[in-house]
């Protein structure tokens, strides 16, 4: 087998933001690849997120650190209040982390970064209104076919297209008709709450106080009367990102018979929206203000599912996540890898697959556990009251502890100078850096 590095040609299904960090990583190691999104348009949705030490030495590498400092809010504590404006705590979680774990911490609009990663990639890569319907593989690569009825061959296949993948599906049937899916993949996701996520115009401090504070403004207001609960996000730009999170009296499942897909279009978003707004925020301020502050195509309504699937690769097709700092870390080993492969015999493609999946699988379930845990914190039952007063009462030595499970994973990419890390707290062991680091690659940046 040569050792000389093959380029695989690389299908990126999603322009969410794992397929963007992918396609950002690949085109700094010259690794071919094309970017296919069913959307018409890049116009990305949702509320805020949070950027710190999972990510930061990645975008310190990619050269746009600067770019998030200035798009970005610092933020160190969350105010709890319930409906009837009751004080019930301040959560202080990020005193201290810069010192410990080696770097600030932003709270951005979801657009803002994804903007970010768009721009690092060349805009003839990115193909919309492209559905992938199917796909197939050749003994030398993998063809899809399209919603426009046309095909694309590469080498490696990969899903970054949401929680209900249509590349996920696909495989998924392929491997359940051989007898190979597990049985845990068969099974259903279940939805236990409903998310409504959104951002309002720029506003200023006589329509929203805290608007201009310099430190981002995160604010938790937990329903009384019902088990939902809404977050406020102050933005560097002026602007509040928003969530408003309902628990169902009872899990669901996409095959129920109740589900029906046109409870998720704009008219579900708008119903929903009218369902909240009288919800308090405020003492004098309900979310429908912030509702009607924001403008209708960039609100949405979403499922919050937790579940780990097993099975992540089969052949020359692999996932990764769509969203998230976990799904930016899928995205960063993934490519670690990639730029180890030696030819194209399905293999060596498959040693290098699974070898990302070994690294991930156990920090995607320990992002899941965490994703599913929050959930407590909306319930109105003992363990909802329990979660509620540990998080306001929480020694700071603890938060630090809680803290370290996920801020000691500081992936870098491999094929590019080294960050140098200067947290106390140094990074936990990354399989992807040490075993595909190029032995030239010392530098520091």
């Amino acid at each position: 087998m040569s050792t000389e590095p093959f380029k695989p040609k690389v299908l990126i299904i999603g322009a969410g933001l794992g397929g963007l960090t992918l396609g950002a990583i690949l085109e700094r190691a010259e690794i071919p690849y094309e970017i296919y999104e069913k959307a018409h348009a890049l116009k990305p949705v949702g509320s805020a997120i949070s950027i710190g030490p999972r990510v930061m030495p990645m975008l310190k590498q990619l050269g746009v650190l600067d770019q998030i400092a200035v798009k970005g809010a610092l933020g160190d504590k969350s105010y709890m209040v319930n409906e009837d404006m009751e004080f019930m705590g301040t959560a202080d979680y990020k005193t201290g982390m810069e010192e410990r774990f080696g770097w600030k911490s932003y709270i951005l609009a979801r657009p803002e970064l994804h903007s970010i990663l768009k721009s690092l990639i060349p805009e003839e890569k990115i193909h919309l209104n492209k559905r992938v319907l199917s796909h197939v593989e050749t003994g030398e690569g993998i063809i899809i076919r399209t919603s426009d009825n046309k095909t694309h061959q590469g080498h490696i296949l990969v899903g970054a297209d949401g929680v209900y993948s249509g590349v996920r599906q696909s495989l998924y049937e392929q491997l359940d008709k051989l007898g190979q899916l597990p049985a845990s993949d068969k099974k259903p996701m279940t939805y236990s709450s409903l998310c409504l996520v959104g951002q309002t115009r720029p506003m200023d401090e006589t329509e929203y106080e805290h608007i201009n504070d310099e430190m981002c403004r995160y604010e938790v207001i937990m329903g009384v009367k019902k088990e939902m609960c809404c977050a406020t996000f102050t933005t560097a730009q002026k602007t509040v990102c928003w969530m408003v999170v309902e628990m169902l009296e009872k899990e669901s499942t996409k095959t129920d018979d109740g589900f029906r897909s046109s409870e998720w279009g704009p008219e579900a978003s708008e119903a929903m929206c009218n369902e909240v707004r009288d919800f308090p925020i405020r003492k004098d301020m309900t979310m429908g203000f912030l509702i009607d502050h924001t403008p209708k195509d960039v609100i949405c309504k979403v499922m919050l599912e937790e579940k780990l699937f097993e099975t992540w690769t089969s052949g020359r097709t692999v996932l990764i996540g769509d969203g998230g700092q976990t799904a930016m870390n899928d995205a960063l080993v993934l490519a670690n890898y990639l730029n180890t492969l030696v030819s194209n015999d399905v293999e060596e493609v498959q040693r290098v697959l699974r070898a990302y999946k070994e690294e991930q699988f156990p920090h995607g379930k320990a992002a899941v556990k965490i994703s599913a845990g929050m959930t407590n914190f909306v319930k109105h039952d003992f363990m909802g009251f329990i979660a509620r007063k540990v998080i306001n009462n929480i020694p700071r030595s603890i938060w630090f502890m809680i803290r370290a499970k996920t801020c000691a994973y500081r992936p870098q990419i491999a094929f590019l100078p080294h960050v140098e890390d200067k947290g106390t707290h140094k990074p936990i062991h990354q399989p992807s850096l040490e075993t595909t680091r190029p032995k030239n690659m010392a530098s520091v940046v």
